[in-house]
């Protein structure tokens, strides 16, 4: 019997390559290097970090699409790597996804009821009869703001938003523990965007699901997360509550992030600290701190050795050797720099 006070999911040390041809040679690239974190029973963790930081390569490890090289993940308390069978079977539909493009994502050729049932052809036995399944088909419409009348459209006849609300049904119709979603909201207009993200956090709360939701746009995780990861080449470099995160971010590379976010109050943040560089190749990154050939606060120490976790003992971690200790836009090296 599974501990219910325990994590649902639990990472630790996960690393995984992917070998790169460059010229002649074969180089490694490492998309995760040594990530871990938890995400707890009905909790939303935000994701954060630029492009090529190996944001989806965890998603896509989650989903067991990609068998990690070393590290663990745990399952209530179960490593579904080592699952086989039936066993791996009923693993996978707990852990369901929502995709960015809500057009893409929908094959036009079957309707909106064909594509939310279509999980059930693999996860056979979850319902008797065709009236059963045609009867769960309109409750997942309905319960993601459709009309069960909806099931004989096709994807095309639908909004963007619309079509999303779908994919979030066929998600929610093997009734997973876990869904990924991958930037759920980023190709949806402004307003749409809006609805979909109160219809996931309404979905949390009656469900009980867990979300772990990746996303370039911070201000959507600001809405969202309960807690929020962020990552900078393959590595996890600071995590704790969103209030954490964002008021009082640890790491540097946080506060580059946040400062950048555009913002509509004119009493917000005027001071945008700006980065020297580009981020360096993951198929070379740098020696001890990755992140120290972009960072003012980087000293000797920061090229030779990796720097450890720094905990404050309210779970708000963050891997630097100079960490932040003045809140948000006041940092006085951060305020030297800023334009």
């Amino acid at each position: 019997m599974p501990d219910a006070s325990a994590p649902l999911v639990q990472v630790e040390g996960l690393t995984k390559q992917f070998a790169v041809r460059s010229g002649r040679r074969t180089r490694q690239l490492r998309a995760l290097d040594g990530v871990g974190f938890e995400l707890g029973r009905g909790e939303t963790l935000g994701l954060v970090g630029e492009s090529g930081c190996g944001k989806s390569t965890l998603a896509r490890t989650l989903l067991m699409l990609e068998r990690p090289d070393a590290g663990t993940v745990r399952f209530d308390g179960t490593d579904p790597f080592a699952l086989r069978g039936k066993e791996l079977l009923d693993f996978r539909r707990r852990v369901q996804m929502v995709f960015q493009d809500p057009y893409d994502s929908l094959n036009a050729r079957m309707t909106a009821g064909e594509i939310v049932a279509e999980p059930w052809r693999t996860h056979r036995g979850m319902y008797a009869t065709s009236r059963d399944r045609a009867a769960r088909v309109g409750e997942l419409l309905d319960l993601v703001g459709l009309r069960p009348s909806d099931a004989d459209r096709y994807p095309q006849e639908f909004s963007g938003g619309q079509r999303q609300r779908i994919g979030i049904a066929r998600a929610l119709s093997l009734a997973p523990d876990v869904v990924v979603c991958d930037e759920p909201v980023s190709a949806l207009d402004l307003s749409v965007q809006a609805q979909v993200l109160n219809l996931l956090a309404e979905l949390r709360r009656e469900l009980g699901v867990s979300y772990v939701f990746i996303s370039h746009d911070l201000s959507v995780v600001r809405h969202i997360a309960d807690r929020v990861a962020v990552m900078y080449l393959g590595r996890i470099v600071e995590s704790g509550t969103t209030a954490q995160v964002f008021d009082r971010p640890r790491h540097p590379y946080t506060a580059a992030l946040l400062s950048a976010a555009p913002s509509l109050d004119p009493n917000g943040r005027a001071n945008r600290i700006v980065l020297d560089g580009e981020i360096p190749s993951p198929l070379d990154p740098p020696s001890g701190c990755r992140f120290r050939t972009r960072c003012w606060k980087a000293t000797d120490v920061c090229a030779t050795q990796a720097p450890p976790p720094v905990r404050d003992g309210d779970g708000h971690d963050a891997e630097c050797h100079h960490p932040l200790v003045h809140p948000l836009g006041t940092e006085p090296e951060a305020l030297a720099r800023s334009r």
